[in-house]
């Protein structure tokens, strides 16, 4: 597989942290392509969360690959991660070629419609290697990525195209939290493929 074209990009963020966004790194066809795979061969399962003490299935569904079986912990739910398919360990390497960080897991997303979104927060959980890159790959429908400094509220967004990757470096989880806003104006499909480095 070598579906990836690399290409240097500037830090959006103004402080504090770092990420960068490199546009059309798929094309629109390999990006269409990969993503009609992912829809049917990952093994999506809805993702359950507790909230203020509730327990609550989410319309969205996730999996979550890796070296190993490793195990995350976020919002009260545990997870057990299944081993690499050959087309996700490909696209791991292929984006630390394009990085130069390294990653040994990746959770992925299925949001259905802009129906189907994340609210504020930061990626800091204690099983992550600390200040470690996560590169997350879009495909499907294009959705706006928002930044929000946790200390002077300044915000940030961008459209996250298709075949895109974002890659958060540094003390970006320390200081800035982010979101993928629910739209009405979505009615397709997206997956977000976010490679990840675990504490081993």
């Amino acid at each position: 597989m070598n579906l990836f074209e690399s290409e240097t990009s500037l830090n959006i963020l103004p402080k504090d942290g770092e990420v960068f966004y490199i546009e059309n790194a798929l094309t629109y066809n390999d990006a269409a392509k990969l993503f009609d795979t992912l829809l049917h061969q990952i093994q999506w399962k809805h993702d359950e969360v507790v909230l203020f003490g509730k327990h609550i299935i989410t319309k969205r569904k996730t999996s979550w690959y890796g070296d190993k079986e490793y195990i995350y912990k976020y919002s009260g739910i545990t997870r057990k991660a299944n081993i690499w398919t050959k087309e996700l360990l490909d696209l791991k390497n292929i984006l630390e070629q394009i990085t130069g960080d390294t990653y040994n897991s990746c959770l992925l997303n299925l949001y259905h419609d802009g129906g189907e979104g994340m609210s504020w927060h930061a990626d800091n959980e204690d099983t992550l290697v600390p200040l470690s890159s996560i590169a997350s790959l879009s495909l499907g429908a294009t959705r706006k990525f928002g930044f929000k400094h946790i200390h002077t509220k300044e915000t940030i967004y961008i459209p996250l195209e298709p075949g895109s990757i974002l890659n958060m470096k540094g003390q970006t989880q320390n200081y800035w939290l982010h979101c993928l806003p629910k739209s009405t104006k979505v009615n397709k499909p997206r997956i977000n493929l976010t490679f990840r480095k675990m504490i081993d």
